[in-house]
């Protein structure tokens, strides 16, 4: 039978269809034993019953369903519709009299608080907080009717539509519980993060106090105090001038007084009730099994919890000890990757690199270099390797936790350094060799023929086997990868970003500064993404004398891309050079080291906007001549600054060395990645090759959904040994990727959850300038071209290329921007190399940069300077 009233005692966190996310946690605080003021809920069903009474909802509802949540004006117009129409609607008979009756076994007497209590509020993942009304000090039987309907319509304010609308919240499907509690007359109250809001530490709880009731703090008409404590200790104190407190009347309803003077500057809570409450949020939060937004108040020196939430802010932890303090950086950011990967791309790449290592959290991998960083040499050497080959604010962040005394005083695992020794001490020998004693002009055969035999094995060893064992073959073939890498490229490779600072270094002591050195990185021979990029502007090239293809792809899709080519004019002689294009670079997309992907050879027309967007912005045969123009200008400046060294002795030799291993070793320094992504695809292919035959069993209804399971969970499922229903494990997983998909994972992190954050570079900028890192020099003017991901973009010419961040699959874009500006990344990251050997300015680590750029812009990149300059908000008529 459905209750249209539940008492405290009778719910809990089970409740929360029945009574909301904020009566199910004060349900659940009230039977753990917690101080909660007693009350009542008038569940869902009651709101449901209620507004069935309407012959009117249905049109609403359909009103609703078209409205465009940016288009104020009908959303406010419907929304007061709604709410008028509600607010007059008579509340059921029998409704009506299980409310009073509640309310008269409460008590007649007492005031109230009346609060909506939303089905799809105060959850883990989104909390709709602020939503709905709250109406407090509420006495008398009419008043409590007025109010509990008023919070009904309240479900329909213009921020609750909108915030639905927003985030696919089915307005039907939303319900309204109304929380009816006692009310507190309180000296105190506040609200408390039992985490750190600000830059998520778990150990912090952060109280926001004031005088009087929490109404004057939640809605922001009043300063409160801060304070901040971390494992029982308080670490920081913020006393505000507190102007103003809100007070209930005696007759009901608040008023909002002035604060003597004398009041208003002291201290809210003194020590003792700090740590005293701070106390109690922790143990809510051990109760909850997560960290809460709790608002609390305390009337005669007694506590009371009137509200308990998840925080739905923090960034999800790894699954490690929080203590003793450990510092993990985003794989992401190093990769230039940051988007969330389902579950399967995360396995593969752990089976790849060490688990103990590579932490999962939020749908991306974190990096744990925790106990190199517990040694003395790697606290020196390990920020500066993040410096000058990633990010300059990843050593920055880096670098400001391994400073701190908790951090400092716990050594290393007894044998970590002599192992570490064992591990580094082969693989620097050949990194000394690499650099001064072999032919650099050797090194690209070298890395090419270690890829083809390890291309070849691989496909060997997938091809030969089916079922389980072709997945434990990929499996076993992706957990040995890391180590081959390790120690047949890596020595060679690492080289390239060496030579560039012992080149710099060198620039200046012999020549007095390092301005030809962005010269030198101009055509690097043999980069296998340049060549790529290349043959890009060879199929536009080709397009330009073929109309009809070009027509063709405008309108073309994946499914029937290569069919349609052969029904149009001159689309059969396009048709060879792109499969030669396929058959090369095929295995290739942006966010390439995710397995789950899709990559070009399976979505063609991922590549017609690079395509199309290079016949708008480039001249034929241009591309193919600036590269010749590249190499040319490289090899002239290399003739000049050895002129200026002398043509002999120690110097000449040393120059002419470093300027042949940065060129030559410089030209396979994208070949790993590569490599990866051709033994990703051939592991894709056998794992997809599986997926049907499991959806031909019926064990899976579509063959993507293999994406949502781990490498390990695929194998057993593959062997019939798979426990859980795979349905709904699913379909759980597809829901928490889109949650992921909405999360901004921070650049460092420590095992607290501390988010940590460098300052901005310091220097004399223009006022309003988007500062980041200089990588490619160069002063460009131009249209800003905000561009999220790579299929999706439409450059045309003159345009500057903004973008969240670039990897490989984005180097089609590269022939056809102006200029580069990106949200992340470092001097030797992909964007970074890319934009010196095309010879365009780029400006990486530009914080927001995709939300405080427009499109249309007129902006100024500073490549020398590391800046950019909004200069005019343009014109965007696309």
């Amino acid at each position: 039978m459905k209750s249209y009233v539940l008492f405290f005692n009778q719910v809990d966190r089970s409740s929360l269809p029945y009574v909301g996310g904020k009566g199910a946690n004060l349900g659940e605080l009230s039977k753990a034993g917690f101080p909660v003021p007693d009350g009542f809920c008038v569940t869902t069903f009651a709101f449901q019953d209620f507004i069935a009474t309407s012959s009117d909802m249905e049109t609403f509802f359909e009103s609703l369903d078209i409205l465009d949540p940016q288009d104020l004006e009908p959303l406010r117009k419907w929304g007061e519709r709604i709410r008028t129409h509600l607010e007059q609607l008579a509340i059921p008979a029998p409704l009506e009299q299980e409310i009073i009756y509640a309310w008269e076994s409460a008590g007649k007497e007492i005031s109230y608080a009346v609060r909506s209590s939303a089905t799809a509020e105060d959850l883990p993942t989104a909390s709709f907080a602020g939503q709905q009304d709250t109406y407090l000090n509420i006495r008398g039987r009419d008043e409590l009717l007025r109010h509990i309907r008023k919070c009904w319509a309240s479900l329909f304010t213009d921020r609750a539509i909108a915030y639905r609308a927003k985030n696919g919240f089915n307005h039907r499907q939303v319900s309204l519980s109304v929380v009816v509690q006692q009310m507190v007359n309180p000296q105190i109250a506040g609200v408390m993060f039992t985490a750190d809001p600000t830059n998520g530490n778990r150990n912090v709880v952060s109280i926001d106090a004031s005088f009087g009731l929490g109404e004057s703090i939640v809605s922001g008409m009043v300063s409160a105090d801060l304070y901040k404590v971390k494992n029982g200790q308080i670490i920081h104190k913020n006393i505000s001038e507190k102007k103003i407190g809100i007070y209930p009347l005696p007759e009901g309803g608040t008023v909002t007084k002035d604060l003597p003077p004398d009041q208003g500057t002291k201290p809210v809570l003194t020590d003792d009730q700090i740590l005293s409450v701070a106390k109690l949020g922790k143990k809510i939060e051990k109760h909850f099994g997560s960290p809460q937004d709790i608002e609390f108040c305390m009337e005669n020196g007694e506590w009371f919890m009137v509200q308990s939430r998840p925080i739905t802010s923090l960034y999800p932890l790894p699954d490690i000890p929080q203590e003793p303090l450990r510092i993990m950086f985003s794989f992401g950011h190093v990769q230039m990757m940051t988007d969330a990967m389902k579950p399967l791309g995360i396995s593969v790449l752990r089976t790849i690199f060490p688990k103990q290592a590579f932490l999962e959290a939020g749908g991306r991998l974190f990096v744990n270099p925790t106990e190199v960083l517990r040694t003395k040499p790697g606290r020196m050497i390990l920020p500066r390797v993040f410096q000058h080959l990633f990010d300059e604010a990843l050593s920055l962040e880096i670098r400001e936790v391994i400073e701190r005394p908790e951090f400092l005083n716990v050594p290393p695992k007894r044998g970590f350094i002599k192992a570490a020794y064992r591990l580094v001490a082969p693989i620097l020998k050949e990194v000394w060799n690499n650099l001064f004693k072999r032919d650099p002009k050797l090194a690209r055969s070298k890395v090419e023929r270690y890829m083809e035999e390890k291309w070849t094995a691989v496909r060997k060893e997938l091809q030969g086997v089916s079922g389980p064992k072709r997945l434990e073959a990929a499996q076993y073939q992706l957990s040995i990868f890391g180590k081959g890498m390790l120690q047949n490229i890596l020595p060679i490779v690492i080289c390239f970003p060496i030579s560039f600072h012992l080149l710099k270094k060198a620039l200046v002591r012999w020549i007095g500064d390092d301005k030809k050195l962005h010269q030198l990185n101009k055509s690097l021979p043999g980069n296998i993404t340049s060549e790529m990029g290349l043959v890009i502007g060879d199929l536009a090239d080709l397009v330009r004398e073929l109309p009809e293809v070009e027509e063709y792809l405008k309108q073309a899709d994946d499914q029937t891309f290569d069919e349609g080519l052969l029904h149009v004019d001159g689309g059969e002689r396009f048709k060879r050079a792109f499969d030669d294009f396929i058959g090369k670079y095929g295995n290739r997309c942006a966010g390439e080291i995710d397995l789950t992907r899709p990559r070009w050879r399976e979505t063609p027309t991922q590549l017609v906007p690079a395509i199309l967007g290079h016949m708008r912005s480039v001249k034929p045969g241009e591309h193919r001549q600036k590269f010749l123009n590249g190499e040319q200008e490289a090899d002239e400046t290399a003739r000049r600054i050895l002129h200026q060294v002398g043509s002999s002795g120690f110097k000449s030799r040393q120059m002419k060395r470093l300027i042949e291993v940065y060129r030559y070793i410089g030209g396979v320094r994208e070949h790993p990645k590569y490599l990866l992504t051709l033994i990703l695809d051939e592991c894709k292919k056998a794992i997809q090759a599986e997926a049907e035959e499991l959806v031909k069993k019926g064990v899976l209804q579509h063959p993507e959904e293999v994406f949502y399971l781990t490498l390990d969970e695929l194998i057993q499922l593959s062997k019939g040994e798979f426990k859980p229903d795979v349905s709904s494990l699913v379909a759980d997983r597809k829901e928490q990727y889109e949650w992921h998909q909405t999360l901004n994972p921070p650049r460092v992190m420590t095992s607290e959850g501390e988010r940590v954050t460098a300052s901005p570079r310091q220097g004399e900028f223009p006022e309003g300038a988007l500062v980041g890192n200089p990588v490619s020099a160069g002063v460009v003017e131009g249209t800003a071209r905000v561009v999220q991901k790579p299929e999706e973009a439409h450059l045309q010419e003159g345009e500057i290329l903004i973008a969240p961040h670039t990897d490989p699959g984005w180097t089609p874009l590269f022939q056809s921007a102006q200029a580069l500006v990106t949200e992340v990344g470092g001097l030797m990251t992909h964007g970074a190399v890319v934009a010196r050997e095309y010879g365009i300015p780029a400006v990486v680590g530009v914080e927001d940069a995709t939300k405080k750029i427009k499109d249309g812009q007129m902006i100024r990149v500073d490549g020398n300077q590391g800046f950019v300059e909004i200069l005019s908000e343009g014109n965007d008529n696309r």
